[in-house]
C-alpha cells in the first residue's frame, strides 16, 4: 500500500526531471511514510512511498524483476495488495519456472504480466495502481483494480505524460507536461450535481483519471492507448425451491475466502464497524482468523446520529476488542481544510470527517483495517433500489398519460403529499436515477451556478451506462449505474483518500472478482424481496453475525449537518466561508446566502444542497487561490500546493 508517481517524457530527458519528481512525490508521504525512493532511466523517471504491509524487509520499490535471462527488465510501482498473489506465484513457478527474490505480492504482478501480458489483470485478485516499465520495448504498461478502488491519475502533455496516486503530485508537473492548471467548467457543473467528480474527470482540465477496470499502454512520445478489461454483466440466473439454501450457502462461502484472503498481511489487522450487518459480517469472519481483532467505530454526541452503542454490541457478541471515538462539532469543522487536501477533489459527503477520526483512531492501533464498502451495490442495499415496485403501476401507462401525469406534478405545491410520486413516475429509469446523490434540481442549480448549462445534467454521465444494460431489469440496472458512478465516485474515493491519510491501509472484501460473480448472477427478488434490502446476503449471513443486527435498519456513519448548520454549532462557519470565498464567477453567492438562511429558518431543508457549495468553496481556497493553508500536523514535511 502506497502512493506512485511517475513521468514518461516526450524527449528522452528523463535524468533532468528525477529532483522534480522526487520533489512532488513528497506531496503524499503519507500514502508511504515507510520507505521512499526514486528510479529512472533516459525516458522515465519513477517515484514511490511505500506503506509497508507484506515482506517488509525485501519488497522494496520501485521493483525491478525479469527472467532468468533478462532479470531487470522491468521496472515496477504499485500501490495496493493482490491477495490471490500465493497462487499466482506458485502458478508461474509450476508452469513458468519463475523465479522470485521476494515473498512479496508485487512479483507476482510483474511476473504474471511477462508470461501472461495485459490479460493478466483479469487474474489479479485485489486492489491495485500499478506501473511496468519493459527496457525493452521501451513500453510502459499501467492498469487499475476493476472497481476503482486505488486511484490513478494521468496527464498527457508536449513534455510527455505523468501519472500517479495523488492529483496534487501532477499539479507539481504540469509546467514540465506544458500543460496549465485550468478549472474544467462542465466537470464542475457534474460535481455540483452529483456531489462528487465522476469519472474520468477531475476539476483540472489537464489532468483525468485512468477509469476503473482499465489499463492503457504508453510509449515516449505517444498518447496513451486505454482498454477497458472489467465490464460487469448482471446475468441473472433464478433461485429454484431446490437450490436456494445452496446459493446462500455459496454467497457465505465466497465471503468467508475473500475475508481469509484479506487478511494476508505481516501486520496487525483490524476492522472498521458500524453495526450494521456489512461492516458485522466482515468482522465476523475476520476473527476466525484473528482471534484479537480490533474493532473500531465512530459517532457524534446527537441523539440519532450515532451506532456505538450497536457496534459496541455486535463487537461484544463476536468477541472483538472495541475502540471507540466521538467527533465534536469543533473537532469536525477544524478538521475540514485538512480533509479537503487530502481528498484532491472535493466530495460533499459530510461522512468524510467522522471516517477521518475513525482511521486516525484506527491507526493508533493498527496498520490495515478491513470494512463492508461494495455490498450495497452487489447486493442490492439501497433502499431507492425498491422503487421500482412502487413505481410499476406507472410502467404501465401510455407515454402521453405519464408525461400528463408529470405536468400535474408540476402544478402540485411543494411539500404536499404525492407530488413527487406523481413527479418520479412520469420519468423513464434512465430520466430519474443517477446514483445514490443528486441534491440540486435542475430549478435550483440555474439559480446558483453562474453559467448554468443545461446540457451538461446527470445523463451527460449516465447515457453510456445504461445503453450497456439494456434489457436488464431496473434494480440491477440501478446497481450498474451505481457501481460506475456513486462507489467509484464518493464511497471508494473516501475509503481510499481518508484512511491514507492516517497511513492506514483499508480492505474491502465484498469488492472481491469472485464475490461479484455470485452477487452478479443474483435475480431481482433475491435483493428485494419481503419488505427488505440484500434479501438473499441477510439469509446468507444468518449463521455469521448477531440475531440483533441483521435485521436493522440501516444507519451508517450519519452526520447532523442539518442541525449543526441551521445552528450555533456551525452557521456562522458556513456563512463566512460562503462570504469570504472568491467564487463569485462560479456560484450565485447571494442564492448561495439565501440557500443558507432558509436552511436556518426551518423553510427547506439545504443542508446537502449547503455542504455541496461549502466544499467547493474550501477546495477552492487551497488548489486555486492557495488563500486556505491547512495545517497537515500528522506527517514531518510541510504542505505543497
Amino acid at each position: 500500500m502506497c502512493g506512485l508517481l511517475g513521468l514518461l517524457t516526450s524527449d528522452h530527458s528523463a535524468a533532468d526531471v528525477v529532483d522534480a519528481v522526487a520533489a512532488a512525490s513528497h506531496c503524499m508521504r503519507h500514502r508511504g511514510p515507510d520507505e521512499p525512493g526514486t528510479w529512472h532511466d533516459d525516458d522515465l523517471v519513477l517515484g514511490f512511498n511505500r506503506l509497508s504491509i507484506i515482506d517488509i524487509e525485501h519488497s522494496h520499490q520501485p521493483l525491478r524483476w525479469g527472467p532468468a535471462e533478462s532479470p531487470d527488465r522491468y521496472a515496477m510501482v504499485f500501490n495496493g495488495e493482490i491477495y490471490n498473489y500465493l497462487e499466482i506465484r506458485a502458478e508461474l513457478a509450476a508452469d513458468e519456472q519463475a523465479i522470485f527474490a521476494t515473498e512479496g505480492d508485487g512479483e507476482a504482478i510483474v511476473a504474471a504480466f511477462h508470461y501472461w501480458g495485459p490479460d493478466s489483470v483479469r487474474r489479479l485478485r485485489g486492489m491495485f495502481a500499478f506501473a511496468i516499465w519493459d527496457t525493452v520495448e521501451r513500453s510502459l504498461f499501467i492498469a487499475r483494480d476493476p472497481f476503482g478502488i486505488k486511484p490513478l491519475f494521468i496527464a498527457t502533455g508536449p513534455g510527455g505524460t505523468a501519472f500517479g496516486s495523488e492529483k496534487k503530485s501532477l499539479l507539481e508537473l504540469l509546467d514540465r507536461l506544458g500543460l496549465g492548471d485550468e478549472l474544467d467548467p462542465r466537470a464542475t457543473e457534474h460535481y455540483t450535481v452529483l456531489q462528487y467528480v465522476p469519472e474520468p474527470e477531475t476539476l483540472h482540465a489537464s489532468i483525468r483519471r485512468l477509469e476503473s477496470g482499465s489499463y492503457a499502454t504508453l510509449r515516449p512520445g505517444q498518447a496513451p492507448s486505454v482498454r477497458r478489461y472489467f465490464t460487469p454483466q448482471f446475468g441473472v440466473r433464478p433461485f429454484t425451491d431446490a437450490t436456494r439454501q445452496a446459493r446462500y450457502d455459496e454467497i457465505a462461502d465466497v465471503l468467508s475466502d475473500s475475508v481469509a484472503k484479506h487478511m494476508r498481511a505481516d501486520v496487525t489487522v483490524g476492522s472498521f464497524l458500524s453495526g450494521g450487518i456489512d461492516s458485522t459480517a466482515i468482522a465476523a469472519l475476520a476473527i476466525r482468523h484473528n482471534p484479537d481483532l480490533i474493532t473500531i467505530t465512530t459517532g457524534f454526541e446527537r441523539e440519532g446520529y450515532s451506532e456505538i452503542d450497536v457496534a459496541a454490541e455486535s463487537a461484544e457478541a463476536i468477541g472483538a476488542r472495541h475502540e471507540i471515538k466521538v467527533v465534536s462539532p469543533s473537532e469536525f469543522i477544524e478538521a475540514i481544510p485538512e480533509i479537503v487536501w487530502y481528498l484532491d477533489d472535493p466530495v460533499a459527503d459530510p461522512a468524510l470527517v467522522p471516517l477521518y477520526f475513525l482511521a486516525k483512531e484506527a491507526r493508533k492501533h493498527v496498520k490495515v483495517v478491513l470494512s463492508g464498502e461494495g455490498a450495497d451495490e452487489l447486493f442490492g442495499g439501497y433502499t431507492i433500489y425498491k422503487e421500482p415496485l412502487s413505481l410499476q403501476s406507472f410502467d404501465r401507462l401510455p407515454g402521453f398519460l405519464r408525461r400528463a401525469a408529470g405536468r400535474i406534478s408540476d402544478r402540485i405545491p411543494e411539500g404536499t403529499r404525492g407530488k413527487s410520486l406523481l413527479h418520479r413516475g412520469s420519468l423513464t429509469l434512465e430520466e430519474r436515477y443517477y446514483g445514490n446523490a443528486r441534491s440540486f434540481d435542475d430549478a435550483r442549480l440555474r439559480a446558483i451556478l453562474r453559467d448554468y448549462r443545461p446540457e451538461w445534467t446527470h445523463t451527460d454521465v449516465t447515457a453510456p451506462i445504461y445503453a450497456m444494460s439494456d434489457g436488464w431489469d431496473p434494480v440491477a440496472r440501478m446497481q450498474h449505474v451505481d457501481l460506475f458512478t456513486w462507489l467509484r465516485g464518493d464511497i471508494l474515493v473516501k475509503a481510499d483518500k481518508i484512511t491514507m491519510a492516517n497511513s492506514l491501509e483499508l480492505r474491502v472484501p465484498f469488492l472481491d472478482p469472485e464475490v461479484f460473480a455470485v452477487a452478479e448472477r443474483l435475480p431481482f427478488d433475491e435483493k428485494i424481496a419481503h419488505g427488505t434490502t440484500k434479501y438473499a446476503l441477510r439469509k446468507a449471513l444468518e449463521q455469521i453475525i448477531p440475531p440483533h443486527v441483521l435485521h436493522r435498519r440501516k444507519l451508517g456513519f450519519p452526520v447532523p449537518i442539518r442541525h449543526w448548520l441551521a445552528g450555533t454549532e456551525m452557521y456562522d462557519w458556513a456563512r463566512q466561508t460562503i462570504v469570504d470565498s472568491p467564487t463569485d464567477h462560479i456560484f450565485v453567492k447571494d442564492a448561495v446566502l439565501a440557500m443558507l438562511d432558509e436552511h436556518r429558518d426551518g423553510v427547506v431543508d439545504n443542508s446537502r444542497r449547503l455542504w455541496t457549495v461549502l466544499m467547493f468553496m474550501v477546495w477552492h481556497g487551497i488548489f486555486v487561490e492557495k488563500r486556505i493553508v491547512p495545517a497537515i500536523t500528522d506527517h514531518d514535511y510541510p504542505v505543497r500546493l
